[in-house]
């Protein structure tokens, strides 16, 4: 193999550890936006479930690790909602659904975009195999007819 397509192959693996990099970073981002949403559509789907609960009724709260706790039902109508920051606010169950559903579709367009991106990279990552397997494949062709 030439030292030029020595030097073009170690180019091209160096791009490739980078893309691999970039791909990696991409894909933790799309799997924390995942829990994200999981977390966001639990609360939704919590909410419905209150719908029409009377105050005082029972409840089981999870408190992580397969947990829980008993609690009383004390607000039926509404509930404390995070705006960002560790900051909270009060809204009824239906404002908080709405304002989640709003949360969950923004969150989803980040989503989207990620992958978007990330189907590009995974596009350039196998551009990049392929020069490195042509150049590899020159370079075997080359070594066989100056050995013969």
């Amino acid at each position: 193999m030439s030292e030029e397509a020595e030097e073009a192959l170690r180019k091209l693996i160096v791009e490739l550890q980078v893309l691999r990099g970039n791909a990696n970073t991409i894909q933790s981002r799309v799997n924390l936006i995942d829990a994200v949403l999981s977390e966001l559509e639990a609360a939704n789907a919590s909410l419905e479930g209150l719908k029409g609960t009377k105050k005082g009724t029972p409840l089981l709260l999870p408190i992580g690790g397969e947990s829980y706790v008993k609690a009383k039902l004390e607000d039926a109508e509404k509930a404390i909602f995070g705006i960002g920051a560790g900051v909270t606010t009060e809204k009824t169950f239906d404002k908080a659904q709405e304002a989640l559903g709003t949360r969950m579709a923004e969150i989803q367009k980040s989503r989207t975009v990620l992958q978007q991106r990330l189907n590009e990279v995974a596009g350039q990552i196998n551009g990049v195999e392929n020069k490195i397997n042509e150049i590899a494949k020159s370079g075997e062709a080359g070594r066989v007819v100056r050995e013969t």
